[in-house]
């Protein structure tokens, strides 16, 4: 213990911290590791610390956050199901959330009928292990710290105290960071990275857009409607998501993203906000439709393995200017592009189902792109008066 100062006295320059400088930190792992170094200031004998918080996440259940002593905070990802491994039941983790009260071990008495974590803290070193629930205002499962120290002595009943006023105190910031984390997985799950960072910007008026220049990708499953007819509903779903998840990856790989789902349809974008970029741009779309292009091949073969028919599809692809921005009523709005771009990208894509090839693209996207394109010649787009010259990848 600092000389002079007693229990909860050790914690002023934290506390100060957290009211000027800690509540600002960006991220939970940047703030962790800031606090834990002003913590090694208040001489409390610190020697691992781990914030177990649960998320709203499609993939993940749970993030921690490691910190030892003279190590660099390690960002810890739990996936669904990890409440029902080893590794969580019967941890000191498991009894602190669950029963919903600290808990403490003197590591010299942990054997083999203890928990893996506490045996593992013991042979790292460790002699005193700490874990209790940190109070918060949001339903579920609360987030759980747990402290170690590698002193001879163990935790003194000051330090003990000063730790659990310790939770209490960054309990506001964290909370602020699962809010944040919340916000940001909604956001960018349900509209994509690009367009979610726009709304928790503030982009949420109505009526409230810019126009930027994209190259559109709409892409669509052939016969959707009869699988629907044919397959059982878990099939279809199964189906649909595995050919979703391709697009997805098709696209991501290729610095697009996708706007919006429609049904089994895929409206995608990448952006080119300067004209300069759109060769590499259009070239990018083509290494995304010739990588779907791979990847349904492949899924095919197992489909067919598996006695299943085929899954065909088409991509539309054009460059234009769009509209970004917000469209609805005043209080439930849809993120959205539009303009006649948009339609192109619509229209090409529904021409591959006569021309019966897996891309076409128009030639304002030819005009801009520096990878060879077949020509299909001119057809008719609907709603669209004049013929159009459409192109094609090479066989």
């Amino acid at each position: 213990m600092n000389a002079g100062l007693s229990a909860g006295e050790r914690l002023a320059p934290v506390a100060e911290w957290l009211v000027h400088e800690g509540r600002l930190v960006p991220t939970p792992a940047a703030f962790v590791e800031r606090l834990m170094n002003k913590m090694l200031q208040t001489g409390i004998p610190v020697w691992r610390v781990y914030i177990g918080l649960q998320l709203i996440h499609p993939q993940l259940q749970a993030m921690g956050f490691m910190w030892r002593r003279g190590e660099k905070v390690q960002t810890i990802a739990r996936a669904y199901g990890i409440q029902f491994t080893p590794s969580y039941i019967g941890s000191p983790m498991q009894e602190a959330r669950e029963q919903g009260r600290a808990v403490r071990y003197r590591l010299k008495d942990v054997g083999e009928e203890h928990h893996v974590t506490l045996r593992d803290v013991k042979a790292d070193g460790g002699t005193d292990y700490y874990a209790l629930p940190m109070r918060i205002r949001r339903d579920g499962p609360v987030p759980v710290v747990t402290f170690a120290t590698d002193s001879r002595t163990g935790f003194s009943d000051e330090d003990i105290a000063d730790l659990t006023c310790l939770v209490d105190m960054i309990g506001a910031v964290i909370e602020m960071h699962i809010e944040r984390s919340v916000a940001e997985t909604v956001a960018n799950t349900y509209l994509g990275r690009q367009v979610g960072q726009r709304i928790l910007n503030g982009a949420i008026r109505r009526g409230e857009g810019e126009e930027i220049r994209a190259v559109l990708w709409f892409s669509d499953l052939r016969d959707f409607t009869g699988m629907n007819e044919r397959l059982e509903p878990s099939e279809v779903m199964e189906l649909l998501n595995n050919y979703l998840q391709l697009v997805g990856d098709a696209l991501g790989a290729h610095g697009g993203e996708i706007l919006k789902f429609i049904g089994d349809g895929v409206m995608g974008y990448f952006p080119a906000e300067d004209a300069l970029f759109l060769p590499m741009i259009t070239g990018a779309a083509l290494g995304a439709a010739r990588r779907l292009m791979s990847d349904i091949e492949a899924a095919n073969e197992a489909r067919a393995a598996g006695g299943r028919d085929p899954v065909r599809f088409g991509i539309g692809l054009h460059v234009g200017a769009v509209t970004f921005g917000n469209v609805g009523t005043e209080d439930r709005l849809d993120f959205t592009v539009i303009g006649p771009a948009v339609n192109r990208a619509a229209r090409l894509e529904s021409l591959t189902k006569e021309l019966k090839v897996p891309v076409l693209a128009s030639a304002d996207f030819k005009e801009v792109c520096t990878q060879p394109l077949v020509s299909m010649g001119f057809h008719h787009l609907r709603g669209i008066v004049d013929p159009v010259e459409v192109f094609t990848l090479p066989s």
